[in-house]
């Protein structure tokens, strides 16, 4: 056979090869476009019938509302009602678009659409007359039936909608198969389809590995975010399985329990915690037997609370998990703790503080009648019975102690009133060097060391220095062999460190006065109630246990932090932290001593006093000093006689707490509205808040506090109506401090 018949029978096998590839092409695509209208027929069927069954469902779920609303009258039941009855007016438009090529669909919706309008308004009726009227009413139209007959009547025409409808899709389904069957065979083998397969499945290979990666990653970064967020919680969490091992935890379950880095590592098990803990100075944690076998309510968590060797108070929660695990949770509850402390020592003095202040008023009352009656008597005497003057000067100290030790407990209740002012500490401080010197004794050594750009202080200047000189007498007796007593003065910054730590504390700028000695020192025990009133470790009779708790009344109520440092055999540091004082300084001047004139007038004084024998005692010194006195038992009754001697009076002397109506501060200030000029000096032997505030006496406000002395009421009578007192200053740091050594 030649080349040229070799060449034209292949080119003629290639013509016939192209001519049925050709054909086939061409019936496989007139195949292809009546296959894709059979389809698009079929899925138009399918948009029917769903639309068809979501009308169905639709008025179901509307009469479902309805009776739920019907049932309950709960608005709750109205939402599937309200969405269906919205939902069917949607699907009829639908089914009318779609079954506009079906003359005997349309027909048919033509006939229910009335229908379900007459149900619909049913339902409505039913819903608006349970809301209006009630249940009863409500019930009444659906016992007539009327609604389930529109009911079935829908239903059937639907049912007769689809049954059509499933028939027409039924019949296009097998055209569209037929079709199929006609392609499958036309279609180049099954090469071009595995081909076509491959590159989809290589497709959706790819897309799968995409989607599996960037899941990963989310997986990644949700793994690293819950990490995160538990670490950044203040409470240890763990996570233990059923085998009792660690699967999860955070950084702060190793903080508050003290665990070793090397011990948090999955599938640690939880005995090992366990033993860890059981050190001394560690919370201890359940054991195994106590979890297996310990008394617990199915689901909830067992709570237990443990404190650490550094005074951490921790609350573990094991909370039980569905597999048989459990979460350990660890909180620290040690500021909690502290509060409740606070909260304790706040209702104690406020026990205390109404305890004072019941007995304080009444009690001072009874010593200024005992002390005036006995220095008045002593000032008639003169010097010629030295005998009765001693018995006289005994009875007053006696008297005097018991006014002391009422001011000390109203100085730890907080409720003594204060005169604070910026005090000038290393002008003040070296004032006192002497005078303790003299008072501890030979045999105790006085140093005093002060830091330079001393901060001034924000205090009462009388109650600092008995303060001062409390802590040096407790000083003195913790060293009775002889021993050195330092006085130190600084600045110092409590921080938010340290606040945290003291929840009584305030952070910021504080002026330090530290007492230090090198006595027998004390106990933690003692320590931790020293402050308390009442409690001393002196013998019986040897102290009131009240000069520490003065202390630390006065400083809490100047707003600062008082703290003690002391261990057996050591010694004792007290350290005052006073609150740093802005604006002027005051400078203390030379203590005085009692003048040796007392100062005299010829004012007229109005005593304003509830109690017979106060009053009485009161105005006899006034009226021996060369004043006129007028005399009043209650506020009504002063204004009635400053009413008859508006123009004599000079100075109204009055007792805070006044029975009636009309109180101390009322009735000064209903006579210094009509006089301004008229002077005003209270007198009191508990303040109340009339007077004072925060624990501070008002501004401008003169008081003299009971019991006093004779010398004391001249001495403020006079500067209350602007006289000048001249005073000897003779050994009188001796004098004029004894009685706040006392104290």
């Amino acid at each position: 056979m030649s080349k040229h018949l070799v060449a034209r029978a292949n080119l003629l096998v290639f013509g016939v090869l192209l001519a049925i590839l050709a054909l086939v092409g061409g019936v496989t695509w007139e195949r292809l476009g009546a296959t894709r209208e059979a389809r698009e027929w079929s899925q138009h069927s399918f948009r029917v019938l769903a639309n068809m069954k979501d009308l169905a469902i639709a008025l179901r779920d509307a009469e479902t509302g309805q009776r739920g609303y019907l049932l309950t009258g709960k608005d709750d039941y109205l939402t599937p009602y309200n969405e269906a009855r919205d939902r069917v007016g949607l699907l009829q438009g639908e089914l009318q678009k779609l079954t506009a090529d079906n003359p005997a669909q349309q027909s048919r919706l033509r006939d229910l659409s009335p229908v379900i309008q007459h149900k619909l308004e049913e339902l409505a009726q039913t819903v608006q007359l349970r809301r209006d009227i009630g249940f009863d009413a409500a019930l009444r139209i659906v016992n007539t039936d009327a609604g389930r007959g529109y009911m079935k009547n829908a239903e059937g025409t639907l049912s007769a909608m689809l049954s059509a409808e499933q028939v027409l899709l039924d019949t296009r389904i097998a055209e569209n198969e037929a079709r199929a069957a006609w392609v499958r065979r036309l279609v180049l083998g099954g090469a071009i389809l595995a081909v076509l397969v491959l590159l989809v499945a290589a497709r959706l290979l790819n897309q799968a590995w995409s989607r599996s990666y960037f899941v990963e990653a989310e997986q990644r970064t949700l793994a690293l975010r819950l990490r995160a967020s538990l670490d950044s919680l203040s409470q240890g969490i763990a996570v233990f399985g059923a085998d009792r091992r660690m699967t999860n935890w955070n950084h702060c379950f190793q903080v508050l329990l003290d665990i070793p880095k090397a011990m948090l590592r999955p599938g640690t098990p939880y005995v090992a915690f366990v033993e860890h803990t059981a050190e001394a100075g560690r919370p201890a944690l359940e054991s195994e037997d106590q979890i297996r076998h310990g008394r617990s309510v199915a689901g909830e968590p067992v709570v237990y609370e443990r404190v650490r060797g550094d005074e951490h108070h921790l609350e573990l929660r094991r909370t039980p998990m569905p597999d048989g695990g459990f979460v350990l949770t660890v909180t620290d509850m040690t500021k909690r703790a502290q509060a409740e402390g606070v909260l304790r020592e706040a209702q104690k003095m406020q026990a205390i503080g109404q305890l004072t202040g019941g007995i304080a008023h009444d009690f001072n009352n009874l010593l200024q009648v005992i002390l005036g009656n006995l220095e008045f008597v002593r000032s008639k005497l003169g010097n010629e019975d030295t005998k009765l003057q001693t018995r006289i000067e005994r009875a007053s100290w006696a008297a005097q102690r018991g006014a002391t030790l009422t001011g000390q407990l109203l100085a730890f209740a907080r409720k003594q009133p204060l005169a604070p002012a910026a005090i000038d500490l290393a002008g003040t401080m070296p004032d006192l060097v002497p005078l303790l010197r003299r008072t501890l004794g030979e045999h105790i050594e006085v140093r005093y060391v002060e830091s330079a750009g001393l901060w001034p202080a924000m205090a009462d200047p009388a109650q600092l220095e008995s303060a001062v000189l409390n802590l040096a007498l407790n000083a003195r007796d913790a060293m009775p062999g002889g021993g050195r007593l330092t006085i130190e003065l600084g600045n110092k910054v409590l921080d938010e460190h340290y606040a945290a730590g003291h929840t009584e504390v305030t952070a910021g700028d504080y002026a330090m006065v530290a007492v230090s000695d090198t006595g027998h020192g004390m106990t933690p025990d003692v320590v931790k109630r020293v402050f308390e009133p009442f409690f001393t470790t002196k013998p019986d009779g040897k102290g009131t246990g009240l000069g520490l708790a003065m202390v630390f009344g006065f400083v809490k109520q100047s707003g600062g932090h008082v703290k003690i440092y002391s261990e057996p055999s050591e010694g004792t540091t007290v350290k005052i932290y006073l609150p740093r004082a802005v604006g002027a300084v005051t400078v203390a001047g030379q203590r005085s001593a009692v003048p040796v004139e007392l100062p005299r007038g010829s004012a007229t004084v109005l005593v304003v006093e509830d109690e017979p024998a106060v009053r009485e005692i009161a105005c006899a010194i006034l009226s021996d000093l060369g004043y006129r006195v007028l005399e009043a038992s209650d506020g009504e009754e002063a204004l009635r006689v400053f009413g008859a001697n508006t123009a004599a009076i000079d100075l109204l002397l009055t007792d805070v707490v006044l029975p009636g109506k009309v109180r101390g501060r009322e009735l000064s200030e209903r006579i210094t509205a009509m006089r301004p000029d008229v002077k005003v000096l209270y007198m009191s032997g508990y303040t109340e808040n009339s007077i004072v505030h925060h624990g501070r006496l008002d501004d401008g406000v003169r008081l003299i506090g009971k019991p006093f002395k004779r010398e004391q009421l001249a001495v403020k009578v006079a500067e209350a109506l602007g006289h000048s007192v001249s005073v000897s200053t003779a050994d009188g740091n001796i004098v004029s401090l004894r009685p706040r050594l006392g104290s």
